[in-house]
């Protein structure tokens, strides 16, 4: 009976109400921000029930070929995600991934072979001490009984965040950046891959790791996001 009750998770303050829950964000948080919607199959965008693809996809389809994602990059969760991803606030990880592991369980469709986060450099890794989409990726591995890697993917040079840069130029600050372990591109061959990065913005970062994936021989590429940014936002 003591050793039970030992196991038994202690209650803990809610990062969004501040009110006692069983975990980082409580279940009426959950709740009351982070709902299952309607979203794009393309780029994860919300969209009215019924329809599966955007306007903006069916005239200009991003390089990936699906998006999965389980909340909007708005309040509460923009804030919870900064602290995680700047201020090392991993308590806040298994909360984040959460609505996108509940999303896929909801609806796995053809699920990934392999989870690859989105790498960091050298330099922002050793700044930083962990890489936030491998937190991510790791979580969302276990909880789908998936494969998963962290250092497949390789960030070859340094470049600006692209939270500091307009959306017109995102596509070409990440340009040249990425590459595959060149050791192992074999292992790449005719898998579906999905790419798990924080937060979904213009894309240009899964449309880069999406043509660097493909041509060492990926079958499909996903993008898998804690957050997606909602369209009419920078």
């Amino acid at each position: 009976m003591l050793f039970s009750r030992l196991l038994t998770p202690l209650p803990s303050l809610c990062a969004v109400c501040r009110g006692w829950g069983d975990g980082a964000v409580c279940a009426s948080c959950h709740a009351r921000y982070a709902g299952a919607a309607a979203r794009c199959v393309r780029c994860a965008v919300q969209i009215p029930g019924g329809v599966t693809v955007c306007g903006q996809c069916l005239v200009h389809p991003p390089d990936f070929d699906a998006a999965r994602t389980g909340l909007d990059y708005a309040h509460p969760w923009s804030t919870l995600i900064a602290r995680f991803k700047f201020h090392a606030a991993l308590e806040l990880a298994g909360a984040l991934v959460q609505p996108l592991l509940a999303s896929v369980q909801r609806d796995p469709g053809t699920l990934p072979d392999l989870l690859l986060p989105v790498p960091l450099s050298r330099e922002r890794l050793r700044a930083r001490g962990y890489n936030q989409a491998w937190e991510a990726t790791r979580r969302l591995a276990r909880g789908l009984a998936l494969r998963c890697d962290a250092h497949l993917l390789l960030r070859v040079k340094d470049s600006p965040h692209q939270l500091e840069l307009p959306p017109e130029e995102r596509a070409a600050n990440v340009r040249g950046v990425f590459a595959v372990e060149p050791l192992r591109r074999t292992e790449l061959h005719g898998l579906h891959i999905a790419v798990v990065d924080d937060v979904l913005t213009t894309g240009a970062t899964c449309a880069e790791l999406a043509r660097v994936l493909k041509q060492a021989g990926a079958r499909r590429v996903s993008a898998w996001s804690l957050a997606r940014t909602p369209r009419d936002t920078p």
